[in-house]
């Protein structure tokens, strides 16, 4: 254990909580890991939920100076407004050493840079919701300081969520456009499918049932080495079979450029993000 980096949360929203619980999952030692949280209601939440220490800074106004200043890695997870006020509250207890890890969609690596003292290790990931089950996908991507060793632990965190892939920072909005955002698309997918069902006869707790259990069943098809979504499809589609007639009315409709239509306007909010966040620096 004593070669185990201590791990600080800075913030512990949905987000930082699904990979915490991930990381945790993994084996990670709870001993070694401290989270900040505004509110002691939250703070005594998460400490029940996963015996971690948690610092609320309703009752301790240097919670995350206490909390990052013995951080081997400090992972951000407030909203992106508060990202930079973030790390400017921490930037002077950071040890030399400590690799800056963020969550926050659209903060890019050179504003967290500028906030932090030259040098600083940061990287910026993007991961999802799914990594509480050990089931996420997070990308990465290193910032100017961030060296090969500090990559690699930050990877060796994560692998308890899920994926972890290395990307270039121009990516990472195409990534969240489409894993990031993408547990949404498939609850909303289930959320149709059991309204559907219900308006063709079924009761609707198990029109939900039917909808959640055929997507997590999917999925984990989907998971399989080697599998290929296209051949999948296929292989349920008989010709001129019950499925094929729904296939059709989806292309007749134009399924795929709806959702790619979605994907790009979510790929050009976060670029508005970004930019708005440069703005105001």
């Amino acid at each position: 254990m004593q070669n185990l980096p201590r791990l600080s949360f800075l913030g512990c929203g949905s987000m930082n909580e699904a990979i915490l619980g991930g990381i945790l999952a993994g084996g990670y030692p709870a001993e070694l890991i401290t989270a900040t949280v505004r509110r002691a209601e939250r703070a005594a939440q998460l400490r029940e939920r996963h015996g971690i220490t948690v610092l609320a800074g309703s009752e301790d106004p240097g919670a995350n100076r206490t909390a990052a200043e013995n951080a081997d890695v400090a992972i951000v997870g407030v909203k992106p407004v508060g990202v930079r006020a973030m790390l400017e509250e921490v930037a002077g207890v950071l040890s030399r050493d400590t690799v800056v890890v963020s969550v926050a969609a659209a903060v890019p690596l050179e504003l967290m840079e500028a906030a932090l003292p030259a040098g600083t290790p940061v990287i910026r990931t993007m991961p999802n919701t799914p990594a509480k089950l050990g089931r996420g996908v997070t990308a990465l991507a290193p910032g100017s300081a961030a060296t090969p060793d500090s990559v690699k632990l930050v990877r060796s965190l994560l692998s308890g969520t899920g994926r972890v892939v290395e990307v270039r920072e121009d990516q990472i909005n195409a990534v969240g456009s489409v894993s990031g955002s993408g547990p949404a698309y498939a609850f909303y997918l289930a959320e149709a499918m059991a309204k559907a069902g219900a308006e063709l006869g079924l009761d609707p707790e198990l029109a939900a049932l039917l909808a959640a259990e055929t997507l997590a069943g999917a999925g984990a098809m989907l998971a399989e080495p080697g599998a290929d979504a296209g051949a999948l499809r296929k292989a349920v589609t008989s010709p001129n079979g019950t499925t094929e007639a729904a296939i059709r009315v989806f292309d007749d409709r134009d399924l795929p450029a709806i959702i790619g239509a979605g994907m790009t306007a979510a790929e050009r909010r976060s670029a508005e993000i970004t930019a708005e966040l440069s703005a105001s620096r």
